[in-house]
């Protein structure tokens, strides 16, 4: 069944090539075209379009589907083009001419578009709740080991004296960030453009205001061609914002791989939570935090790729836009994914906590050498020099006693207000 039948069969070629998987991609999409179908029947029967009786027997049989949606006993059939042909069909079914109603004052574009936003508001809230869990656990590890020592690099050359306090609670503090760019989305997102019908309004005394409310949009989006012109942009803004996220779990994600390897050896993990080598014995291989880092790398190309499907197009509706629903449902699914088993192996990291004991890492403390002649008076090109001769000369001796005060150094991590921030924007 399709909502643009005319009697007129479509060759089946056409019919396979333009529904392509959108049938299995809607499955995701059934409870918010149920419950954009919900609020737009009750606002049918508040301007007097469709009667107090058929707006009961309309919600009655949707709250019936939606609890088939709950139970994850319902999946639209080979012979339907979409989500929406198929709600549709099965009210018709049930009500007859009462079913068909429902599609009154709307198109398919615009019940799209609701379906979308409704979608992406759930998905970015979830998507949230697993960056705050590796958030807390960040925090926790940061506090935990506060007080163990790590070298700090630059150029990938041996530089200051870091911790893994200021490792983990660095992470931590960029997911904020990450957070901020979801919140962004979630605005963009969280306004309604059902009622926009094919993008330029209906000739019907529709009541948009009440299905914003219906629907908890904190606004709508007024103009019925701006509405249709969020088609495209709610999906990349929220790729924009995935990709963000993306990009701070695979810098960690290289930090893993990095520090578990022999060279460094500053990290590890239980052997179930490694991989071997077919032909190597020792080999204790990063493979998930290596994936992760493919996964979000791969994650941060997604914007672009809506970007080139999208920024020649003028105003207006184009079937263009169904091939935008699988990219943004794949990076939801793979970005809570690499979330979650971040968590999963970071619950069970081994901290080596005597990585500065080894003598290579003696000239992570020529800042502090520097510092001390600078308070005993020097200026610091002086004292600057005078270390440089001291380790020309292998004469340096590091005095590995820290007195970092300052917020946001290794002797004030400010973790609480790290997370009172995080707090803020959550």
């Amino acid at each position: 069944m399709k909502l643009w039948d005319k009697g007129k069969k479509t060759a089946e070629i056409v019919d396979a090539f333009t529904v392509g998987n959108d049938r299995e991609l809607d499955n995701a999409l059934a409870k918010y075209d149920v419950l954009g179908s919900i609020a737009h029947a009750k606002m049918l029967q508040q301007v007097g379009i469709i009667s107090e009786t058929e707006l009961t027997d309309l919600k009655k049989e949707l709250e019936n589907l939606l609890a088939l949606i709950a139970k994850g006993e319902f999946s639209i059939p080979e012979n339907f083009e979409d989500i929406h042909s198929y709600v549709e069909y099965l009210l018709t079914e049930k009500l007859g001419d009462t079913g068909k109603k429902i599609h009154t004052a709307r198109s398919r574009n615009d019940q799209v578009l609701v379906d979308m936003h409704l979608y992406l508001k759930e998905e970015i809230i979830g998507i949230k709740e697993n960056i705050n869990t590796l958030f807390e656990l960040l925090i926790s590890l940061a506090d935990k080991y506060k007080e163990v020592l790590l070298p700090g690099y630059t150029h990938f050359q041996i530089a200051m004296p870091s911790s893994f306090g200021m490792w983990f609670s660095a992470y931590a503090e960029a997911l904020i960030d990450d957070v901020m760019m979801l919140n962004a989305a979630f605005s963009v997102v969280d306004q309604n453009p059902l009622g926009s019908a094919a993008g330029y309004g209906s000739s019907f005394p529709i009541d948009r205001k009440a299905t914003t409310d219906l629907l908890n949009f904190s606004t709508m989006k007024f103009n019925s061609v701006a509405a249709q012109m969020s088609r495209g942009k709610v999906e990349k803004t929220t790729a924009f914002a995935i990709a963000s996220v993306a990009g701070t779990l695979s810098k960690l994600s290289m930090d893993v791989v990095l520090y578990m390897s022999q060279n460094f050896g500053f990290i590890g993990f239980p052997d179930e939570l490694t991989t071997g080598s077919s032909i190597m014995p020792h080999k204790k291989n990063p493979d998930v935090f290596e994936l992760i880092r493919a996964k979000t790398n791969k994650l941060q190309a997604v914007p672009n790729e809506m970007m080139l499907m999208t920024n020649n197009l003028p105003s207006g509706y184009h079937r263009d836009f169904q091939l935008l629903k699988e990219p943004i449902m794949v990076a939801i699914n793979e970005i809570n994914n690499c979330l979650n088993m971040s968590v999963f192996m970071l619950e069970q990291i081994k901290v080596n906590k005597n990585i500065l004991d080894d003598n290579k890492y003696d000239y992570l403390f020529s800042v502090e050498r520097v510092n001390e002649f600078v308070q005993a008076g020097y200026s610091f090109r002086e004292a600057y020099k005078k270390v440089g001769e001291e380790i020309e000369s292998s004469k340096f001796q590091p005095n590995k006693s820290l007195n970092h005060t300052h917020i946001g150094s290794l002797g004030n991590l400010a973790l609480d207000e790290i997370k009172k921030k995080m707090g803020e924007v959550t």
